[in-house]
C-alpha cells in the first residue's frame, strides 16, 4: 500500500469515494477541535486568567503539537480505534460505511454545539463506527470485542480516575498553600492555570487526534483494496495533516461549551481551575499510554466535580451534571442508529 502524500493525492483526486471519505474525516477532526477543545480551556477563561480569544488561540496550538509529537511517540489510541470494527473483506463497501459513519459524526456532534451541549467526540465516533459496522456485517460480527472494551475502560477510568485526581490536586494544594497569602497564591496560581491549561489542550490532541487519524488511516487502506491497517506505520504526513485541522478547528472556538463547563457547573477559583487542568492532563496522558480511548469532556468534567467536593459537594451544580450524562448515555444508542441507517441507506444508494 502507497502511504506517501502524492500516493494520497492521487487517489483523492481520482477516487469521487476516497474524496468524500478524506473530506468527511477531516470535517469531523474539525468539529472535534471546535466543540471539544473549548473544554480545556473553560477553566482559565471563566477564572479570567486569559481572554477567551487568546485562549483559543494557545488551545489551537497546543492541540496542534499534542496530535504530531504524541502520535510519532506513542500511536496506541490510533491502533485501537482502527481495529476496533471489522468492516468486512468487500472494502468497496466498507469505504462507504466509513463515510455513513462519519457523517453520522458530523450531524451529531453539530447539533449537539448548537445548543452549548459538552458532547463526547470519542464516544460519537465509537458509536458511529460500531453503527456502521453492524450494518454492513448484518450484526455484531464486525465488532472486536477486545478492543471495544477498551472504550469501557475508559468510561470507568475518566470518571473514577478523573474524579479522584481532581480531589487529590485540589486537597494537596489547599494543605501545601493554606500559608500563603492570598493575593500572592492568586498570581501564582494565574499563570500556573494558562500552563495547566496549555497541558491540557496537548493532551486532547493527543488523545482525540489519534483516534481520527486511526480513522482517515483505516479508509486510505480501504481505497488501496486492504480491510485493515494492522502492521502498518502512519505516515508523519497524515499526523501533521489531521494536527493542522484539529488545530484551526479549535481557533473557531465554542464560547457557550466554555460557559457550560467552566462557569455553570462549579464556582472555580484559580488553584481549583489548575487543580482541574493538572488533573485531566494526567488521566489523558494515562490512558493514551495505554492505548485506552477516553473522552476528553468526560476526564475534564469528573476532575472539575473532584475539585469542587474538596470544599463542599453542594458546590457542584448537579443539574448540569445530569445533563451532561443524559447525554454522554444517548450519544451510543443515538450516534449509533443514525450511522446505522446511513450505512443501509449509502450501500443501498451506492
Amino acid at each position: 500500500m502507497d502511504v506517501s502524500f502524492l500516493g494520497f493525492w492521487q487517489q483523492v483526486t481520482q477516487s469521487p469515494v476516497v474524496a468524500v471519505t478524506t473530506l468527511l474525516t477531516l470535517g469531523v477532526i474539525f468539529v472535534n477541535g471546535w466543540t471539544d477543545a473549548p473544554n480545556a480551556i473553560a477553566t482559565c477563561v471563566t477564572t479570567r486568567c486569559l481572554r477567551p480569544r487568546t485562549a483559543i488561540w494557545m488551545s489551537a496550538l497546543f492541540n496542534f503539537l499534542g496530535v504530531f509529537i504524541m502520535t510519532q511517540i506513542n500511536s496506541a489510541v490510533a491502533s485501537t480505534i482502527s481495529n476496533m470494527v471489522d468492516f468486512g473483506s468487500n472494502t468497496h463497501e466498507a469505504l462507504i460505511a466509513l463515510c455513513a459513519a462519519l457523517l453520522s459524526i458530523v450531524v451529531y456532534s453539530v447539533a449537539a454545539s448548537i445548543f452549548g451541549i459538552p458532547t463526547s467526540e470519542s464516544h460519537s465516533l465509537i458509536a458511529g463506527l460500531t453503527g456502521a459496522a453492524i450494518a454492513i456485517q448484518q450484526g455484531i460480527g464486525g465488532i472486536n470485542g477486545a478492543e471495544w472494551v477498551k472504550v469501557l475502560y475508559g468510561l470507568v477510568l475518566s470518571l473514577i480516575l478523573g474524579f479522584a485526581s481532581g480531589w487529590v490536586v485540589c486537597k494537596l494544594l489547599t494543605i501545601i498553600c493554606r500559608n500563603l497569602e492570598r493575593r500572592r497564591a492568586d498570581r501564582f496560581f494565574a499563570g500556573a492555570q494558562i500552563v495547566g491549561a496549555a497541558a491540557m489542550s496537548f493532551m486532547h490532541g493527543a488523545q482525540d487526534g489519534q483516534k481520527f487519524i486511526g480513522v482517515l488511516f483505516l479508509g486510505l487502506a480501504f481505497s488501496h483494496g486492504q480491510s485493515s491497517v494492522t502492521g502498518m506505520l502512519i505516515p508523519v504526513w497524515l499526523m501533521l495533516l489531521c494536527s493542522v485541522v484539529m488545530g484551526l478547528g479549535t481557533s473557531v472556538g465554542g464560547e457557550k461549551i466554555i460557559k457550560s463547563v467552566g462557569m455553570d457547573m462549579v464556582k472555580l477559583e484559580r488553584y481549583q481551575g489548575f487543580s482541574a487542568d493538572l488533573a485531566g492532563a494526567f488521566c489523558l496522558l494515562l490512558s493514551s499510554v495505554f492505548g485506552i480511548p477516553v473522552s476528553t469532556t468526560h476526564t475534564k468534567t469528573s476532575a472539575i466535580m473532584g475539585v469542587g467536593a474538596v470544599k463542599r459537594l453542594s458546590a457542584i451544580n448537579f443539574g448540569v451534571v445530569k445533563d451532561m450524562m443524559l447525554t454522554w448515555i444517548f450519544t451510543f444508542p443515538g450516534c449509533g442508529l443514525i450511522s446505522f441507517v446511513m450505512a443501509k441507506l449509502f450501500m443501498y444508494i451506492f
